[in-house]
């Protein structure tokens, strides 16, 4: 199954460094059969899209969350990404959200597809909505709309042999 893996730079640069991603309490998403029910029509292709943005605003969370802890020696780089792979052992979790599945461990960088990330242009607009995901969540239509904007930067594609490069290059 392929599944999407919300992450950040840090956590990018260990998967390079270490070879393997530990993704945050086992959390993925993918297209499960209640986000197919959800979505009553639309390709396969378009499910896996509705996944990978699940997985990039889960992306917003783990990039506040390293803010928290962030201090001025260790800046946190304003970009979502997401980490495609194709895993056999997931587990459906329809009761947490539509397309969440869960993890029982690491995944190696061999069961990598691709990495999704969020171009410079980009991070201004990651930087607010960073800020407001939760509140948004919430109902607050200003964060809504701040998410918007950053949804309207399309997450660049990158093959797991360019990621040191990448990284090299931020």
């Amino acid at each position: 199954m392929r599944v999407y893996l919300p992450a950040t730079i840090a956590m990018l640069s260990e998967l390079s460094s270490s070879g393997e991603f530990l993704p945050v309490n086992g959390t993925a998403f993918a297209v499960t059969p209640a986000l197919r029910e959800f979505y009553t029509s639309g390709s396969t292709e378009e499910l896996e899209y509705a996944a990978l943005l699940e997985a990039a605003r889960a992306s917003l969370r783990l990039i506040a969350s390293e803010r928290d802890v962030a201090d001025e020696r260790t800046p946190v780089r304003t970009r979502r990404v997401v980490v495609s792979a194709d895993l056999d052992d997931v587990t459906v979790r329809s009761d947490l959200d539509d397309a969440v599945v869960r993890l029982s461990g690491s995944v190696p960088m061999t069961a990598v597809a691709a990495v999704h990330v969020d171009t410079a242009e980009a991070e201004p607009a990651v930087s607010v909505a960073a800020e407001v995901v939760d509140s948004a969540d919430l109902g607050d239509q200003d964060a809504e709309l701040a998410l918007g904007d950053v949804e309207d930067h399309e997450l660049a594609w990158y093959a797991p042999q360019e990621v040191p490069f990448l990284l090299e290059l931020m």
